[in-house]
Order: C-alpha cells, then sequence, then structure tokens
C-alpha cells in the first residue's frame, strides 16, 4: 500500500527528479492512515511555506484509492485509504495465499555466499548467525523477483589446511604439539576413525593430510550440521583447491590479464611480490597478489572466486562475513569493481554470546574451546536457534538467553508467535474457512483496525528488506502480527459473532494465518497447528 501512495503522489504531483521524500504510518492513528512528508521537501525546494504546498497538493491529488487527505503541520500530508482500497487489497492476501507479498520475476540473479567456514572443525555460533540471516535473507529475495543461487565457498586450501593437517600429526604423537595447532575430542574423534593412514607421505606434505580431512570434515561434520539441523540447501559448494586453484583455464592468470587491460600499471612489483593497486579503487592501501617465495595469497585467490562468480553470470553478490573478516572489505570491494561487478556488498556479522543464569556459558563438551551451532539447536531448538539469531540487527552483538529460549510461555516470543498461528488454526478446525463476500466496514474496531493494517505492510516489510537486508524487520514484524491477533482474539466474537460481522472476522482470521505463515515460513520457523 505504501508503494501504491507513492505512485500515487508521482503520477498526480510533479517531483522533480533525485528528488526523495518518506510515505509511512502517522504517529497516531487519528491522523490517517499514512502520511507523508512531500510538503517540507517541496517546501525546502521552492522558498515557500508548507502549508500552502500542501494546499496545493491537496487539490491536485485524486485518486479513487484515498478517501481523504489532511495537513498536520510542520508540514505533512495524511491519507486515510478508501474502504474499496483496504477491501481490495484483503482479497489480494485471500486470493494469493502463500503468494502474497510476492514481486513479479526481475531479470536479475544475485549470488548470496554465507557461512564458508573453515573445514577445521564444527561450526560455530558465529556460523550460525550469518548461516540463518543468508537463508532467510536469499528467501525474501527470491519472493521479491530476483534468481537467487546460495553458495557455500569451502577453504580447503592454504595455511589453515597444512595446520591442520600437523595438527592431526601431532595428536599421533607424529610431530611435536603447538599451540598455534587445532586441538578437541572431534580431531581425535576423527584420527580413531581411520584404520590406517600413511603416514610417510603426510609427513612429507602435511597439507595433503589436511586436504583430506577438510573434506572428510564437509562431508560428515559440516554438511550434515547445515542441511539436517540447520535446514539451509545451497546451491553451490565452491571449493577453493578444485574450482579455483585448480581451474583451468587459471582464474587468477585471467584476473591478472583483465587489470592490466584496465590499465597496464594496475599491477605492479615490489620488494619481489606483484602487487595490485586496489587503493586506487577505495582500499586503504595496495594488496600483494603473489609473495617473495612465489606464493599466491589469499587476497589473489578470492579475486580470481570473484571473477568466476561473475563469469557464471552473477553480477550481483552479497558475501556474509564474520566479525574477524571486517578488515577484508574494503579490498574485496576494490576487486568487484576491478572486475566490473556491478553491485557487491558485504555484511559482517557481530558476536554471539550464550547467557544462562546470567553468566555466559563459554566452553563445550566436544571442542573444548566454544559452542557449537549443532549443540545450541540440540539444547533449545531450531526454531528458537532461528529467532534470537535473527532478532537483531547483523553490526549488534546478541546475548543469547538460553533460559528464555527453552520457556514454553507468552514470554518466549517464539511460543508466542506460534501460539498465534495454533489459535488460527483451531478457529478454522471448529468452522472450516469458506471465501465469501464481507463487509470491511464491519471490522471497525480498535483491535481489527491495527490487525488490517498491519496485514497491509507485509509486502512493504519485504521489499524493505530486498533492499536493505535487515532481516530483523522480518521478526519484529511476525511478533507484531502476532500480537495484534492475540488482541483481537480476547477482545472480539468471532464464532458466536452476529452473522455478517461473522463473516468478516473470519475473513479477517484467514487473511492472519495466511501471511503469520508466510512471514514464518519465510523465517524457517515452524508453525504448528496445534500446541
Amino acid at each position: 500500500m505504501r508503494e501504491r501512495i507513492i505512485e500515487i503522489l508521482r503520477k498526480n504531483v510533479e517531483i522533480p527528479g533525485g528528488v526523495s521524500f518518506s510515505v509511512e504510518h502517522p504517529p497516531r492513528a487519528e491522523l490517517g492512515d499514512y502520511a507523508t512528508n512531500l510538503p517540507l521537501v517541496l517546501a525546502g525546494l521552492e522558498k515557500k511555506q508548507p502549508q500552502d504546498v500542501a494546499e496545493m497538493l491537496m487539490r491536485k491529488i485524486i485518486d479513487p484509492a484515498i478517501a481523504t487527505i489532511t495537513f498536520s503541520p510542520p508540514g505533512f500530508l495524511n491519507f486515510q485509504i478508501s474502504e474499496s482500497e483496504v477491501k481490495k487489497e484483503f482479497t489480494r492476501i485471500l486470493d494469493g495465499k502463500e503468494r502474497y507479498g510476492n514481486q513479479s520475476r526481475l531479470n536479475e540473479k544475485i549470488q548470496v555466499e554465507f557461512i564458508s567456514a573453515n573445514p577445521t572443525g564444527p561450526l560455530t555460533l558465529a556460523n550460525g548467525r550469518g548461516g540463518f540471516l543468508g537463508d532467510v535473507l536469499s528467501r525474501v529475495l527470491a519472493s521479491q523477483g530476483f534468481e537467487v543461487e546460495r553458495e557455500y565457498y569451502i577453504n580447503d586450501s592454504g595455511n589453515q589446511i597444512t595446520t591442520l593437517g600437523l595438527s592431526i600429526l601431532a595428536i599421533a604423537g607424529k610431530v611435536l604439539d603447538d599451540e598455534k595447532y587445532y586441538h578437541g575430542d572431534y580431531l581425535k574423534e576423527w584420527l580413531d576413525s581411520k584404520q590406517t593412514l600413511n603416514w610417510d607421505l603426510y609427513l612429507k606434505d602435511p597439507q595433503l593430510l589436511g586436504i583430506y580431512v577438510a573434506n572428510d570434515f564437509v562431508k560428515n561434520l559440516i554438511r550434515p550440521v547445515i542441511e539436517k539441523k540447520m535446514k539451509i540447501n545451497f546451491d553451490r559448494w565452491t571449493s577453493e583447491q578444485r574450482d579455483i586453484r585448480q581451474s583451468r583455464p587459471p582464474l587468477t592468470i585471467e584476473f591478472e590479464q583483465l587489470a592490466k587491460s584496465i590499465s597496464p600499471d594496475l599491477i605492479f612489483d615490489r620488494d619481489g611480490a606483484r602487487w595490485l593497486k586496489t587503493k586506487k579503487y577505495g582500499d586503504d592501501k595496495d594488496r600483494v597478489l603473489v609473495t617473495s617465495d612465489r606464493l599466491p595469497t589469499y587476497f589473489f585467490i578470492d579475486a580470481a572466486h570473484y571473477l568466476e562468480t561473475k563469469k557464471r553470470g552473477f553480477n550481483h553478490k552479497i558475501n556474509i562475513l564474520g566479525a574477524d573478516h571486517h578488515g577484508y572489505v574494503s579490498r574485496i570491494q576494490a576487486v568487484a569493481k576491478i572486475i566490473g561487478m556491478a553491485k557487491s556488498e558485504v555484511i559482517v556479522m557481530q558476536l554471539v554470546r550464550l547467557m544462562e543464569n546470567g553468566v555466559e556459558r563459554r566452553m563445550s563438551k566436544r571442542t573444548g574451546v566454544y559452542v557449537t551451532i549443532d549443540e545450541l539447536i540440540d539444547e533449545v531448538g531450531l526454531d528458537q536457534a532461528r529467532y534470537f539469531f535473527l532478532e537483531k540487527n547483523h553490526e549488534t552483538h546478541i546475548d543469547f538467553d538460553l533460559d528464555l529460549a527453552k520457556k514454553r510461555s507468552k514470554e518466549n516470543p517464539v511460543f508466542y508467535i506460534q501460539y498465534a498461528h495454533a489459535r488460527l488454526c483451531s478457529i478454522f478446525i471448529k468452522e472450516p474457512y469458506e471465501k465469501s463476500d464481507f463487509d470491511v466496514s464491519l471490522l471497525a474496531s480498535e483491535s481489527e483496525d491495527r490487525l488490517i493494517w498491519k496485514l497491509i505492510d507485509f509486502p512493504d516489510v519485504l521489499r524493505d528488506i530486498a533492499a536493505d537486508y535487515r532481516v530483523s524487520r522480518l521478526i519484529r514484524y511476525a511478533y507484531e502480527l502476532a500480537h495484534n491477533f492475540h488482541v483481537f482474539y480476547e477482545t472480539e466474537r468471532i464464532l458466536d459473532a452476529a452473522a455478517d460481522i461473522k463473516k468478516s472476522r473470519l475473513q479477517l482470521a484467514r487473511a492472519t494465518q495466511i501471511v503469520l505463515k508466510k512471514s514464518l515460513d519465510l523465517l524457517g520457523i515452524s508453525a504448528p497447528e496445534e500446541m
């Protein structure tokens, strides 16, 4: 509906190009359904009084969707939407069902890369937070018409893989242990599961052992947790070793050739190393591509990976990273500019702390270092893990309240939302739903009005998430929709109301059921029919 108001304004008012204005719900219900600051914006441009501009606009804006327009200081127009338009939107919900809020298919492909944890051990809470964000963002983007590819990038080469091999060798007593090696029962479990290993070969080449272990971890430790416990499915699993380092023709050489075609001096040699002028493209300094001992850097491999992504037709990439990758942003954005990727965005997740009885829980029984995401899911459930990880924006730290997550009462927001859905299902168990004509004017109470407008907001919530990637909007929306329904359910008669009112309220309940279920589906949270 907000987009409809914007469309009406642009159709009826001559608005200079590049001028932005807002359309939002006003602070008080008595002001109307929507308000715009357009009079203030135009008054500033035209050097006029906002009220004079507002009066001029009110004469120009004519549309059957708008019942009344009023002015409020210092310079806002308030719109009351006509009952016929509200009923049309209701019909869109009832007819569209699970498609309500979706947008038409766009001719735009987006790759969302997320989790991409080093295959050196179990998935952490931070991996879980980024995983759930990437999953829900991908679902919302797909609902808004984008063609979305979900990619997991397997870092199965490089120093961390060599260190993984050395860690296994140390556990086996073949080399001395070192504090920089990986530790935890999961490594000993892996070693105990193997009958024979070619120790002579692996002592000569620890990275070879590391690659073997990493592939095993992806197959048996990482991927099952992602797919079976986190309920996330990737479209593509990219291997750094196979798909980037061993690509034919080599992607690193292709990247060098592309950079040199842009400018011959974009790549230069200094101190025996090969460098890329990333500072020219917004980075804080130039970056090394190949070290003085002729080894490609992680940065060079990442640049080749971005080039591979673009070659496959993705001109828009969203990369979700952990908090320890903050310094990575400017350099990879420079690469995106160099290869001509139209849109590249990096989301850096902040940290998660597990809180129990007011105290942080730090240790995992299995790793001895950190709690894993599968341990958390086992303890509180997938729905709770998703909700509490998604309820805050990515730049905000999370204190995950284990005690609250385990509660089965309205204090637990997950239970509160799911109970609303179960209540809706119980209505239609008692009285099976039948679509029929209804009188929207009969839905006139405060609780009905608030529920109606919360439902109508749903497409705008999805549009906003697709624009700024803040999926916490959908968490808040689902909670507020559930709250508005609970208030409506507890204050208004439904099944034993007078016939015409009952008919209208049943349509309202059905619309709420549709939108609440769609919200939970997008969040990857279950919608139980009874509780």
